[in-house]
């Protein structure tokens, strides 16, 4: 099956690097013009953009700040006239172990949940309005096996963050499919990438792939295919569906 999206406008949040990287990729491969975000990594996501081809540019923004992502949801529309699908794959992972003071976890989970699930919230109602108004879109969030099986006590606060990330997308589903407006929700497991690496560090490889189904590590390029054929409109009967991409660490 040959996949086309020439002519789609994608905005791909945390394009710079690990899984938005092979999105972006995987989706200028078929044709997409994607708007590629990052924060802090100016010089990579622009050389990544030129590598892309089809006008791919990159995007700044703070996603822990509304107003920033607002600035980026509309300076995304205005450059290119439209958007077509959201990709909300931007996420942070935080170490906070139990004995840390209610000061240093307070401002962890802030800083978490404003990335992780606000952001979210916030660039998937600005699309639901946008796409209300154009005919329909997509929106495909990319959360976690911890929304469903929980993480160590380390990383609590992520797994929270993406449940409710889970719970947003259901509900973007069930409300406004009758809009043409799908959601869905990727749940990947450790993917070889920058995030994952404290933890495969603290914990040793070994120790990951033992509790997968497969025999070796999650890339980020195995995530991409299924991101593209979301985006291309052929599964969107599968709007509210959680896809687990974690080599059946966790099937549910």
């Amino acid at each position: 099956m040959h996949i086309d999206l020439t002519g789609k406008i994608i905005l791909v949040t945390g394009a710079s690097r690990g899984i938005g990287r092979a999105l972006a990729e995987a989706l200028a491969g078929a044709g997409a013009t994607i708007a590629a975000h990052f924060n802090q990594s100016r010089e990579a996501t622009q050389a990544l953009a030129e590598t892309l081809g089809h006008d791919a540019r990159a995007f700044q923004a703070d996603l822990a700040e509304p107003a920033s992502c607002e600035r980026l949801f509309d300076t995304v529309v205005q450059t290119y006239g439209r958007l077509d699908v959201l990709v909300n794959n931007a996420g942070i992972a935080l170490s906070m172990p139990l004995d840390v003071t209610t000061d240093e976890w307070r401002k962890g989970w802030d800083v978490t949940m404003a990335v992780n699930l606000r952001a979210v919230e916030l660039l998937s109602r600005l699309a639901v309005r946008h796409f209300q108004a154009c005919g329909g879109g997509r929106i495909i969030n990319v959360a976690s096996r911890a929304a469903f099986r929980g993480d160590t006590p380390e990383y609590m606060t992520y797994a929270a963050s993406k449940g409710g990330m889970v719970a947003l997308t259901r509900s973007i589903a069930r409300a406004f499919g009758k809009d043409d407006v799908c959601a869905f929700v990727l749940a990947p497991g450790f993917v070889r990438t920058d995030m994952a690496q404290d933890f495969i560090d603290k914990y040793g490889e070994d120790y990951v792939v033992s509790d997968l189904a497969l025999n070796r590590l999650t890339e980020p390029t195995d995530v991409a295919p299924l991101v593209v054929l979301l985006a291309s409109g052929l599964a969107d009967h599968t709007t509210g569906s959680t896809f687990d991409i974690n080599a059946g660490s966790y099937v549910h």
